[in-house]
Parts: C-alpha cells; structure tokens; sequence
C-alpha cells in the first residue's frame, strides 16, 4: 500500500487553506492523520479557537476508526445514537461523527489517511477537506458514495 507522505499531507493542508480564503471561511484549522491514526500535520490559522485542533482530530479520528466518511458516519450517528454515545466513551471521546472528516483514498481506493478540518460550519469545512485531497492527487471520501 501506498504510504502517506508528509509531503502530501503539507499540499493537501496548504489548497485547503487556499480554499477557505477563497471562499470567506472563518479562519480553520486542519489536520492529516496516517492510516494508523497518528498526526502527520496540523496547521491552525490565526483567529482559529484554541478547541479546533482537538475538533479536526477528532473528525479525522473518527472516520478513520470507522472507515466511513463523516457525511456517512453522521447518518449513522443520527439513527443510532445509544452506539455513538457508547463509541465516544469507547474511543475517550476521540472522534466527531460530523461532516469536516474526509478519508483520504489512494488511486486503488485504498484507505491511507483521513482529513479532518474544523473552524466553519462543517459543511465548508468539508469542501476544504476534499478540495485539499483532491489538489494532492488524492481520492476524498465524505461517506455520500461508495469508493
């Protein structure tokens, strides 16, 4: 498999900032975690709350532990949440089942990482994420199709 390089990771961070300034988002923060879950880069514009890098984390964290999208594991979340709340004490409260968590698939469609960003609504958040994995070559997975 592929590994996940910081090289990427830095261009998949520096076109979504792009993106957010592009289109007015409230300042963001961005995280990139490897395939097993560990940061490879986190950048926090200034203006982004003290809370953000732990939220982008947490969605990049949770959809990697699931393997679903955010957009999917919100749906999941909404219509099981006994599970969820029984997940958030599980993984000690790691992961946000929100839009804003993008997997990050190779051209084989293999998992490789996860993209989480939080500072904007999550819905903008996410057309960051996708705009950044999409810029470095790379395949976004929100959990709206199947890869």
């Amino acid at each position: 498999m592929q590994a996940f390089t910081l090289d990427q990771a830095d261009r998949i961070i520096d076109a979504a900032l792009d993106k957010a300034r592009e289109t007015g988002c409230m300042p963001l923060t961005v995280a990139v975690l490897d395939a097993g879950g560990h940061l490879l880069a986190l950048k926090r514009e200034d203006g982004s709350g003290i809370l953000r890098p732990q939220i982008a984390q947490a969605k990049a964290w949770g959809v990697l532990g699931m393997g679903l999208g955010g957009r999917a594991l919100a749906a999941r979340a909404a219509a099981v949440p006994a599970f969820f709340t029984a997940l958030s004490s599980i993984s000690e409260g790691r992961m946000a089942p929100v839009a804003g968590g993008v997997l990050v698939r190779n051209s084989n469609g293999d998992v490789i990482g996860a993209v989480g960003i939080s500072g904007d609504v999550s819905d903008k958040d996410e057309v960051c994420a996708v705009h950044g994995i999409e810029s470095a070559g790379l395949k976004a997975d929100t959990g709206l199709e199947t890869p």
